[in-house]
């Protein structure tokens, strides 16, 4: 299924073969006489007629045997990594790199990974899908040929240690397109033709795509673009509206450089813990996670310093009390994007977001020009995307383009959403060439609004139907979880890989999925995974740590507008 036109004259050789069973292989995977042995993979050319968009070819650039590692969980087979790369037709932009991890024991699958933030590097093939389980062994470790890219260029020296901040390939043209997706496609394609290769002419039976926050987007991407090269997809945190996203962020730093706006990380925790304290019994026990999200606003007014005066982090001040009020609440922008997108939802700090995570959150300085590196990491977005992608100026002061009124950007900004934002909603195609989607959002995330990825769903059960929907896609939002599960109040992990497999391989759609808290302090307590709307709530009774002891609940507790202030 879901195979590439083999267009050299050796992988015309290697067309005949039988695919292998789905599950994973009882022992080393029977190549046909025609199978490029790992050692000989190493200048094999890959033609620009097997991907499916423009290039110039590519090469296998390395491989080389990796015997089995690890453990338990962690363990993984012995495998060739492969690095690969794929030539541009500007010649001024970068190449296309990317890894393979082909087992020697496969299972007849192959998984994609997406990257995060501006990409720049190839994501850990021998890793986990995001919010994956600890105690299953990883995708490779089942015997998946695993793959990923760069998305089209690596991230400048400097940038360590957190290379997804460099925007700096911005400047050109098709770095940008293939960053915003077409290099999901070019590598997929190259992958499948170093797969049959590697593997005497056999393609995968089954291919999946795991990715989250920009990653999500990517998955979300192939999913609308692509509907028949994918069997199914995990979409983490999806930054599917990428520009929108942008704007918002863009908002985000004109708000916090005015005087006296910025709260420093004592009054971040204090908000945080004050929103969490008033809102955490609302699902009936008090366990430091907010579940009953939409029914909670805390009012940070309630913290305000004496005369609305700076007091040094025991209070909030006036201009405190407006950012976070202005960034809890939707941004709508009145001038046309390309991409339709006329605003962002917000965050929902004042319901449980986790905005003292210190580089995804708020951060630790105000925004400014050049902008702080202890900035969060959506200033620092806005940033990168202002100087190379909207202005092309890297001296650019990033402050002086008004996302509200963009005045001379609005056209190069409304060019950047019809290429950025993926959101298209109609994914019939997908669901009717089988195809599965998982989306999955905590609401706790402080980088990507959860409230987004519901708007997305909306949009697809609009287009598509309910019932139709529900045939394809889930989402599930989880209560506690943050952006990559970095000190969040819960730190969630499910399988979602084996449950992809049972519903797009089986037709057998979760039942009850459980999901469970990977932190070492949290005793492995488990909570239902509740499909979108509803939302897990204590039946009153029962061990607080397990999932048997709540239910699955639509109604909220208390009603809460969607914008609490003006």
């Amino acid at each position: 299924m879901r195979s590439i036109v083999a267009a050299s004259g050796l992988v015309l050789a290697l067309a005949a073969g039988a695919c292998p069973p789905g599950g994973p292989a009882p022992g080393p995977y029977s190549a046909s006489p025609t199978a490029v042995a790992c050692g000989d993979l190493p200048g094999l050319r890959i033609p620009a007629s097997a991907v499916g968009l423009p290039t110039t070819g590519g090469e296998v650039t390395a491989a080389q045997p990796v015997p089995a590692a690890g453990s338990g969980t962690s363990a993984t087979g012995a495998y060739c990594r492969v690095d690969a790369a794929i030539h541009p037709v500007d010649p001024e932009a970068p190449d296309i790199t990317m890894r393979l991890a082909l087992p020697v024991r496969w299972n007849g699958k192959a998984l994609m990974f997406g990257g995060g933030g501006y990409d720049g590097t190839i994501p850990d093939i021998t890793g986990n899908v995001p919010f994956g389980p600890a105690d299953r062994p990883r995708p490779l470790g089942r015997g998946y040929a695993t793959f990923a890219g760069d998305s089209g260029h690596r991230a400048a020296p400097g940038f360590e240690p957190v290379p997804s901040l460099d925007g700096s390939f911005g400047v050109n043209d098709e770095a940008v397109r293939n960053f915003a997706g077409d290099a999901l496609k070019k590598t997929s394609d190259t992958a499948r033709f170093v797969l049959r290769a590697h593997y005497g002419g056999t393609a995968p039976t089954r291919t999946y795509f795991a990715g989250g926050s920009s990653g999500g987007r990517e998955g979300l991407a192939v999913a609308q673009r692509w509907p028949t090269d994918f069997d199914g997809v995990i979409a983490a945190y999806p930054a599917w509206n990428a520009a929108a996203l942008n704007l918002f962020f863009g908002y985000e730093a004109q708000i916090l450089s005015r005087p006296g706006a910025f709260p420093g990380p004592v009054e971040q925790e204090l908000l945080h813990r004050s929103t969490i304290a008033a809102c955490d019994d609302d699902d009936g026990l008090r366990d430091g996670v907010v579940s009953d999200e939409r029914g909670c606003r805390f009012d940070p007014r309630t913290l305000r310093c004496p005369k609305g005066r700076d007091a040094g982090g025991t209070c909030l001040s006036d201009a405190q009390i407006r950012a976070v009020i202005a960034l809890s609440s939707p941004l709508r922008w009145r001038y046309r994007l390309a991409s339709g997108e006329t605003g962002y939802p917000g965050f929902p700090f004042l319901s449980g977001a986790d905005m003292t995570t210190p580089l995804l959150g708020l951060g630790a300085r105000a925004p400014g020009h050049p902008m702080p590196k202890d900035s969060g990491y959506g200033v620092q977005f806005w940033d990168q995307w202002v100087r190379y992608f909207v202005t092309r100026d890297p001296a650019h002061d990033p402050l002086a383009v008004d996302p509200r009124r963009p005045g001379p950007w609005h056209r190069r900004i409304s060019e950047l959403s019809a290429i950025q934002d993926v959101n298209d909603p109609d994914l019939r195609r997908f669901a009717q060439a089988g195809g599965k989607l998982l989306l999955l959002h905590g609401t706790a995330d402080e980088l990507v609004s959860h409230r987004s990825t519901v708007d997305y769903h909306q949009r697809v059960r609009a287009r598509t139907g309910v019932r139709a929907t529900a045939d394809s896609t889930r989402l599930y939002l989880i209560p506690g979880a943050n952006h990559v599960n970095v000190d969040a109040s819960f730190a969630a992990s499910w399988d979602s890989l084996s449950a992809l497999e049972a519903w797009a391989e089986h037709g057998a759609a979760p039942v009850r999925p459980v999901v469970r808290d990977a932190a070492p302090a949290a005793n492995g307590r488990t909570r239902p995974l509740c499909a979108y709307p509803s939302w897990p709530k204590y039946r009153g009774t029962g061990d607080p740590d397990s999932a048997d002891s709540f239910t699955c609940s639509t109604s909220p507790r208390r009603t809460a507008p969607d914008t609490p202030w003006s």
